[in-house]
């Protein structure tokens, strides 16, 4: 092999690893909307999980982006660890009015857990869905974080919420987004497949 082939090879496998490394990194464009490969959340570093669109009846909804300290393409790790987790939604369309996102929540959440969980966390979910208490609009943002020993929190339209300290409430927000019973779609998109 010549000294030329052998840098080439070199250089290639170089720029592999270089790559596979940095996969959860990188800046990505969903609908127009970019996502940093990178944000800084809770004193932590995160990573871009993985980015989706949600769609309905054809019309744009929201782009999201969904962050982790540890990124992974499996689903119950993403829900189930004890990390800094974060989901930005940036509306698409001013037909996502407060009754849609409410009830579309309850029902997601609902549909994504088990009776007996429902039940137990009821009132957790009945607040986080009064949170969702405004119409939105090409542009807004609703920002849910989850920060170990704290709880899952709300920023919607720029405002906090409120946080649900319940870390079992929090795996049920995460599965309703990465679980078996997610938006295929978009359960794929966060994971990064």
């Amino acid at each position: 092999m010549t000294p030329k082939r052998i840098l080439i090879i070199a250089l290639a496998v170089g720029w592999m690893l270089i790559t596979l490394s940095t996969g959860w990194a990188a800046d990505r464009e969903i609908a127009g909307v970019n996502f940093p490969g990178e944000k800084s959340v809770a004193g932590k570093q995160l990573k871009l999980n993985g980015v989706a669109l949600r769609t309905k009846f054809f019309i744009k909804v929201f782009a999201g982006g969904f962050y982790l300290e540890n990124p992974t393409s499996d689903a119950e790790e993403a829900i189930t660890s004890e990390q800094v987790k974060h989901f930005h939604l940036h509306y698409l369309t001013s037909k996502a009015t407060a009754e849609k996102l409410q009830d579309g929540f309850k029902e997601a959440i609902i549909e994504a857990n088990s009776p007996e969980m429902v039940a137990k966390h009821m009132g957790a979910i009945e607040q986080y869905a009064a949170w969702l208490d405004q119409d939105m609009a090409p542009g807004a943002t609703s920002v849910t974080t989850y920060i170990p020993g704290k709880g899952l929190t709300l920023v919607f339209k720029g405002q906090e919420k409120g946080t649900i300290a319940d870390p079992e409430f929090a795996q049920m927000y995460f599965r309703y987004n990465l679980g078996e019973k997610a938006n295929k779609k978009m359960r794929k998109g966060y994971l990064g497949k």
